[in-house]
């Protein structure tokens, strides 16, 4: 795994429009940054009126618009398809994109999104057992001539997916979370990169927890790639980065672990996030990411992670 900073953009697909999403992506290719994230849900929390688009459909649209950018979802919710098919879909949009999927996989949690669609909504271990379920299928799915899995929640026999992805010998796999017991455990088994979510309380701590899961199942972790949600706020001055936090103090629960600064103080502080181990920044931006916020993080920031 490449050690070098790759910075992305987490862009919840709240309230923009597809022509609006496509121009972000299209501006952020251009400005070089690694990749952009959306997210799967109906509709976002508190807000359920605002337009936002379903996320296969949306990654898919985007794929065909780009060249250069990679494409994911923080994190696509196990419960919304059964995970045959959304491997078939998956592997449809890496072939869109010719190789630039980014699979980011969850186990899902927004209780009211589930009711309101007519899902069943589980219990946390429940739902997690059928993530994990979820996980073996899809990697089946992705390596094997014909697939077949028997699981306490989901079955597949002699499963054909083709075309394989373009990416072998599957699109890199991320697992959001940062359940000590079981996510991370997951995350050690099944898993290219882990996203640590926003909000945590020590990540050293729950980066020693991944470590110890990867020494019992015999994996070495720096074969995965560390990201993070990031909330960044950005100013060209101390005063617009002061006032740019008290609006973000709304952002619960990524002000808790956020970062704020001009450029060059923003650079210290990532640099202090690399020493602990984060190759990947998958970053909120604090003012939601307008044209001249994304440009100033990408000429004034990441050419000192060049």
């Amino acid at each position: 795994m490449s050690k070098k900073a790759q910075f992305a953009l987490f862009s919840p697909q709240a309230g923009q429009s597809w022509h609006q999403l496509v121009e972000r992506a299209h501006r952020c290719e251009k400005l070089g940054y690694h990749s952009i994230w959306l997210v799967d849900h109906m509709w976002t929390r508190g807000m359920p009126d605002l337009d936002h688009h379903e996320c296969l459909a949306l990654m898919a649209g985007l794929a065909a618009k780009t060249e250069k950018i990679r494409i994911g979802t923080l994190v696509i919710c196990n419960s919304y398809r059964n995970p045959a098919l959304l491997a078939k879909s998956l592997a449809t949009i890496d072939h869109i994109s010719n190789g630039r999927l980014e699979i980011g996989y969850g186990a899902g949690w927004m209780d009211e999104e589930y009711k309101a669609y007519g899902y069943q909504f589980p219990s946390m271990g429940t739902r997690l057992k059928m993530f994990e379920e979820g996980l073996h299928i899809m990697k089946a799915m992705f390596t094997e001539k014909r697939a077949t899995f028997k699981g306490r929640h989901y079955s597949i026999e002699a499963a054909s997916c083709n075309p394989k992805p373009v990416q072998q010998p599957h699109p890199p796999i991320t697992i959001g979370g940062s359940g000590e017991k079981v996510m991370l455990k997951l995350v050690a088994r099944f898993a290219d990169r882990w996203n640590c979510p926003a909000g945590y309380e020590s990540f050293e701590h729950k980066f020693n927890a991944l470590k110890d899961h990867c020494k019992d199942v015999g994996r070495d972790v720096n074969t995965i790639d560390v990201s993070e949600q990031l909330l960044v706020c950005i100013g060209k001055t101390d005063e617009e980065v002061e006032q740019k936090w008290k609006m973000a103090q709304m952002l619960k629960p990524f002000i808790s672990t956020g970062i704020k600064g001009t450029p060059k103080q923003l650079i210290e502080a990532l640099r202090k996030r690399m020493a602990m181990g984060i190759t990947t920044f998958t970053i909120f931006f604090s003012d939601f990411a307008p044209p001249p916020t994304l440009e100033l993080f990408a000429s004034e920031v990441m050419p000192a992670f060049a």
